[in-house]
Formats: C-alpha cells, structure tokens, sequence
C-alpha cells in the first residue's frame, strides 16, 4: 500500500481525515490495519459496516450461519431475500459495494480451538460478536497468549456489554470480570428477546473502540466495562483488576 493517499481516498475520508487526532497519518494507521470480526450477527454487521467506511484495509469475517427471518430486525445487513443463504458471503458483497478498497476475508465455519491460532494470527485485533461465553473466553485465552488486541460485546433484552482489552500491556482479561462459570441463556435472544437498536448500538461503540486502538488514542476501555441499558438510558463504566487466581495474572 502506497504511503500517499490517493485524491479519491482522501474526498472518501475527508471526515475523519479533519479531525485534529486522526489526520492523514491516522488515516494510513486505518488503511493499514487488520482486524477479525467472529460471529456475522447483531454486533458483527454493524461494526464491519462502520469499519469498512472508515477505510480498515483487511476485515476478517468468520460464521458459519445462514439467514433466518428473525436476524432481520437487527442485522442491517441482511434482507428477506437473504434468508437460507451464508451470511459471510452476503456480507462480502455488500462491503465490496461500500468501500471497494477493502481486502474482505471470509471464513465459512465456526472458530474453535483447533482453527484459532492458524486464523487470529494473520489480524492485528480481535472483535467477538459471538452470542455464547464458551466462543467469548475462547478469544479471550488466545488473544491473551497471543497478544492481541480484543474488543468484547454482549447483548441481551435492554442490556449491553462492551470490554476493550489490549494484551499487549498489562491488563485484566474477560475472566477477570466473569470470575464463576456463566450461562449462555443470558445471550440468547431467541427466549431472552432483545432490542433490535441495541445491537446496533453496541456494534458501533464496538467498532469505535476498534478505530481508537488503531490510532493508538489512550480513552478507550481498556481494564473497563462499558454497561447500558436503553430502557433507562443509564451508562456506566466500571474498572476491574486483575484477579490473582487468573490465567492472565501470569502474563
């Protein structure tokens, strides 16, 4: 990739290229970047919505679903002509219609423990959209072991979740905030329901904090939860430490 941005990168980019913290420098940082987004569902079609418009170079994509009709109220990208088909592979076209200078890679399958190392290593951050704990802690440990940059989101009825970790520094890990074991049935939305706007909501902040780390601006998440409720309209953040008893204490 040329160190020059081109006149057509930079009218697409003009926006953000403005701002004082971002300029073009920050915007090379983007173009340069690499991120994975696991799970192509509420969270991962917005935040590989706002990244491709802001011009990440490389999005990695893994699921192995397909379309249903009740994905439809919250996962932007998808139509009711979509239904039955992979969701990666719709996903692909349409950024290739948004941003066409974005390299998409799609994986077709579920990540697991015999396929993460091959796949999280060739990306720089790791973005869970996953809607079950065993895949969440799955990124965790690797992206721990691995250092890796890892931005976590959970949503369920009104509520949303998002944690930032930077493992590259010293930092607490998703165990560290989840200490017990933790049910999956809080995560899903087919007999918890959910609230189509929050997972948008929480892709996007998702996909901020993503972009923040790329420029290396130091307000983000990191060693802090991010909690929202949109049925009150109250947000918080709390820190959390390091728990002694953790995998990551040893890092």
């Amino acid at each position: 990739m040329s160190n020059i941005l081109s006149k057509k990168q930079i009218e697409r980019y003009s926006r953000q290229i403005v701002l004082k913290k971002i300029g073009t420098f920050g915007q090379k940082l983007i173009l340069k970047s690499k991120v994975l987004i696991v799970g192509a569902g509420g969270l991962g079609c917005p935040v590989a919505d706002y990244l491709c418009r802001a011009g990440v170079g490389t999005i990695g994509i893994i699921d192995d679903d397909k379309v249903s009709i009740s994905n439809i109220h919250r996962q932007p990208f998808f139509t009711s002509k979509d239904v039955g088909k992979l969701k990666v592979k719709i996903i692909k076209k349409k950024i290739k219609l948004i941003n066409p200078e974005t390299k998409i890679v799609i994986y077709k399958k579920k990540i697991t423990k015999l396929n993460i190392i091959k796949i999280i290593k060739n990306f720089d951050i790791i973005v869970d959209g996953s809607d079950n704990f065993k895949t969440k802690f799955l990124l965790n440990k690797y992206s721990l072991q691995y250092k890796k940059i890892l931005i976590v989101g959970a949503i369920s009825k009104f509520d949303g979740h998002i944690f930032s970790f930077n493992f590259k520094n010293k930092t607490p890990c998703l165990k560290c905030f989840y200490q017990t074991d933790i049910s999956d049935e809080i995560l899903d939305c087919e007999s918890e329901g959910v609230l189509g706007p929050l997972a948008g909501i929480v892709g996007n902040i998702q996909a901020s904090e993503v972009l923040k780390n790329i420029l290396k601006l130091n307000n983000n998440l990191n060693g802090e939860i991010l909690i929202l409720n949109l049925l009150s309209l109250n947000f918080r953040k709390v820190k959390f430490k390091k728990n002694k008893n953790c995998i990551c204490k040893k890092k």
